[in-house]
């Protein structure tokens, strides 16, 4: 299902002509230097193509014949290779030390041949002439002179060629590519049944390799992969990819639609915890387009991004737009992680445009809360997990988290049990310090995580957006109550270093019983200390509302009650923050 999905993806975007896509047998690489020779076979110049794209350098992109899957053995690219390959440079490490200095040569020599055998038929073309003489004669002298050697010798960059005079790289000569098509053409393979496609055709032994998912292999990974014995089928003799026939035409096509998706500036590349999702459609679609606008952090130059695209969301769903053949369209959604040089699919769904526009709504109705006026109103998926993570850093997300919580937006699901106890974990670690430990993004998520097992279950929501003076339930009420004593504490005592919370949230939150008594004692002395007398009296108004029917403060409360007493404890503290923010505005 998913091969044939991507496949079928694959075959739509070749048959648009603006799409970009890479067609059969080439890929597209980013390439940092070009040789250039001139008609007679002699060195020109090498030119690099990177430029600065917001602070980093990036190397062009070049269509040419996709590589080969090399790892120890020696294999040759078509027309473009490293430069151990390409021109005998020799690799160095950082300390100027020669390594395998005789295999340059060597390999030199492999990709020489082979572009003998591919080009030589046509070397009376003059381009193919000079350039056949170029790779005969290129020595370590002529190029040791030029000014990028060093980078040439010590990172091994990838390089490809032109000739002096011509606007594109070599592989653009109609002559040339005539050649490598034939040569692609003419490449053998066993037969077989595809799983694909359901066709008997040639099959891969070798697939194409999957880049761009965050923290693979930087030589890409495989979904389909068969390279040890104990791999392979039991009892039968295949080999590689024979043991799960795939044709060579559906693997390329597969191979080239996920690579596609998740190149670098790809709007449907979405990386959640450890897991790296792509997302497309039967037919081009705007929830597919904009899935890392609606999904995804927005760039810095363009705050706003993320809020307009859920907008637009709110109001294509709110206005029937998906309704038809254009809401019925199939919408797949692919999630991998990286497992050595392998890949691991971490979550798969297929889901019709209209349902998917209508769970994604759902999940940010889940998130609603009232917040200050910076806040961002759309969170996102990253935002939301980096919550949960110790320090804010993104290698601290705790493993499948993310997958988790992705496969829980998208089938309308409860939300992971691990999702609300992190973000609680992380509310009783960060307690002291400076950073408030309810801020606007964990209150939402664990408003989220309770309301939407709450209406699964029970049919109804218990937590609203902003402040709700008739919820009754215990945690809910302590929350509200804990943040009363603590601003009541920052009044009476203005500019104190710690406060309440960061001595006493975790196990106000967890155990009341062994706290609320002394923090009621306190109340007393604070209320004593307060010089306005109406506030005074305000205050411990407010305080006998919320306690009023507590009988007991309990042992300890459960963990989603814990979440409540979060959420409740910040819609205290938004409600004084506007209470604040009008007394001011009216002064």
């Amino acid at each position: 299902m998913i091969l044939q999905a991507l496949k079928e993806y694959y075959d739509r975007k070749a048959a648009d002509p603006v799409s970009g896509i890479a067609p059969e047998g080439y890929e597209w690489k980013a390439i940092p230097y070009v040789v250039v020779f001139d008609g007679n076979g002699r060195l020109v110049v090498i030119q690099s193509t990177e430029e600065d794209h917001n602070g980093r350098k990036q190397a062009k992109q070049f269509l040419v014949p996709q590589g080969e899957k090399k790892s120890s053995a020696i294999k040759a690219n078509l027309l473009w290779d490293n430069t151990e390959y390409t021109l005998g440079i020799t690799l160095r490490n950082d300390n100027g030390v020669q390594v395998t200095p005789e295999k340059a040569q060597e390999r030199h020599q492999v990709f020489l041949a082979r572009t003998i055998a591919i080009l030589g038929g046509i070397r009376d073309n003059p381009t193919v002439g000079a350039f056949l003489k170029f790779l005969s004669t290129v020595s370590i002298a002529d190029l040791s002179a030029l000014p990028c050697f060093k980078e040439l010798e010590r990172g091994r960059p990838n390089v490809v060629f032109r000739r002096a005079g011509c606007l594109g790289i070599l592989t653009d000569d109609p002559i040339v590519a005539s050649a490598v098509t034939r040569h692609l053409a003419g490449a053998t393979a066993d037969t077989g049944l595809c799983l694909v496609t359901g066709s008997t055709a040639e099959i891969a032994r070798l697939h194409p390799s999957i880049k761009g998912v965050a923290g693979g292999h930087t030589t890409g990974g495989d979904i389909v992969s068969f390279n040890l014995r104990s791999f392979e089928s039991y009892g039968k003799t295949q080999e590689q990819g024979l043991n799960a026939p795939i044709s060579q035409a559906a693997a390329f096509a597969y191979t080239t639609a996920l690579n596609h998706l998740l190149r670098r500036d790809s709007r449907q590349r979405l990386t959640v915890g450890d897991a790296t999702a792509v997302f497309w459609a039967a037919r081009d679609d705007a929830i597919a387009e904009r899935i890392c606008d609606i999904f995804g952090d927005p760039p810095k130059d363009d705050p706003d991004r993320g809020t307009r695209a859920v907008a637009d969301l709110y109001r294509a769903v709110e206005t029937g737009a998906y309704i038809g053949e254009e809401g019925d369209a199939p919408l797949f959604c692919l999630g991998l992680a990286p497992n050595a040089k392998r890949l691991s699919i971490r979550f798969w769904h297929r889901d019709t445009v209209r349902e998917m526009a209508g769970r994604i709504k759902q999940h940010f109705d889940d998130l609603k809360l009232d917040t200050g006026p910076r806040a961002c109103p759309a969170l996102s998926l990253q935002r939301l997990l980096l919550t949960t993570a110790v320090q804010h850093k993104y290698e601290n997300i705790p493993p499948n988290l993310g997958g988790d919580f992705v496969r829980a937006v998208l089938n309308g699901t409860p939300y992971p049990e691990t999702l609300l106890s992190a973000a609680l974990r992380r509310a009783r670690a960060e307690q002291s310090g400076e950073r408030t430990n309810m801020p606007h993004e964990r209150a939402a998520l664990i408003k989220a995580c309770i309301n939407r097992k709450s209406r699964l279950t029970q049919g109804k929501e218990e937590l609203t957006m902003s402040l709700d003076p008739t919820n009754t339930n215990i945690g809910y009420r302590l929350g509200r109550l804990f943040a009363v004593l603590e601003r009541l504490q920052s009044e009476a005592s203005p500019g104190i270093n710690a406060t309440i919370r960061d001595r006493y949230y975790g196990a106000a939150s967890g155990t009341p019983v062994s706290v609320f008594s002394i923090l009621m004692r306190l109340k007393n002395h604070h209320l004593a200390k307060l010089e306005n007398v109406g506030r005074r009296v305000n205050l411990e108004k407010l305080i006998c509302e919320i306690v009023d029917g507590i009988a007991d403060f309990p042992t300890n409360l459960s963990m989603a009650d814990q979440g409540r007493f979060a959420v409740g404890y910040y819609h205290q503290q938004q409600a004084f923050f506007v209470k604040k923010q009008t007394n001011q505005e009216q002064e």
